[in-house]
């Protein structure tokens, strides 16, 4: 497999592609997704894992709203990742992650993930790159194991954004009234980080045994574009049947 490296990969959507007719797929698609949710749910044999990873303003609500937002709820969930209380410190990383996994005839969505554990850490320097190997030896176990023991299919998104655009996004959040709740002064000091950010991103990208699908997003049509179509490939390709009906009932 070839090796990752975001500096060498646009943030931005090829000059071809019509920006009405993607919308209109991507629409399509997410009522497919809806679907296939759906069947998901009914069928019971499967669990489903987003995982969405970004820097700061890349678009990972957004996605969430426009990607999946025809589903209905029953069967779906979001997790945000924060940091850790406590309690959370007081146990193994990965222990309050597991405790959100999916069951079967059920997807979840994870609003960041148990890899800010060897991003944000890793460049603050609160661990050393011993612990970094470890943890991310343990992060591909813990996939596996999703993966093999509880049929759960794992899609991970990384969005790609443009530090260009970053700004514009951190920005409209200071000054568009309905985007105050996002603001966040610690996401320009974590901005400042911007190169250590990268290049932690790109080890891990490159360190996982479960493939990352990078996802261009400065135009956040193009992000649910192509996460629409990852999605209902992947979905379609489970192969889903809808139970055969199970009952004593007499018709006349």
């Amino acid at each position: 497999m070839a090796t990752i490296d975001l500096n060498t990969i646009s943030t931005r959507p090829p000059e071809d592609l019509d920006k009405k007719s993607a919308r209109k797929q991507s629409s399509k698609r997410a009522e497919r997704i809806a679907e296939l949710h759906q069947k998901l749910v009914a069928e019971g044999k499967h669990s489903v894992l987003i995982i969405l990873q970004g820097m700061d303003a890349s678009g990972k609500d957004g996605a969430m709203r426009n990607v999946f937002g025809a589903c209905a709820p029953f069967g779906l969930r979001a997790v945000g990742w924060k940091k850790p209380t406590d309690e959370e410190f007081a146990h193994d990383f990965l222990w309050r992650i597991h405790k959100q996994a999916p069951a079967k005839g059920e997807m979840v969505i994870f609003n960041r993930s148990h890899y800010e554990d060897v991003l944000i850490q890793r460049v603050h320097g609160w661990i050393d790159e011993e612990k970094v190997d470890k943890r991310i030896a343990s992060i591909n176990a813990f996939e596996k194991l999703l993966a093999y023991d509880n049929n759960t299919l794992i899609l991970k998104f990384y969005l790609h954004l443009s530090k260009e655009q970053q700004v514009e996004e951190l920005t409209e959040r200071l000054q568009e009234p309905e985007k105050y709740y996002k603001h966040n002064d610690g996401d320009w000091e974590e901005r400042e980080h911007w190169d250590k950010y990268r290049a932690a991103y790109n080890d891990v990208l490159n360190r996982s045994e479960i493939p990352w699908h990078i996802i261009p997003v400065d135009s956040r049509w193009y992000r649910d574009y192509l996460m629409t179509d990852i999605i209902v490939e992947a979905l379609e390709g489970l192969d889903m049947q809808w139970p055969e009906l199970d009952t004593e009932r007499k018709w006349e």
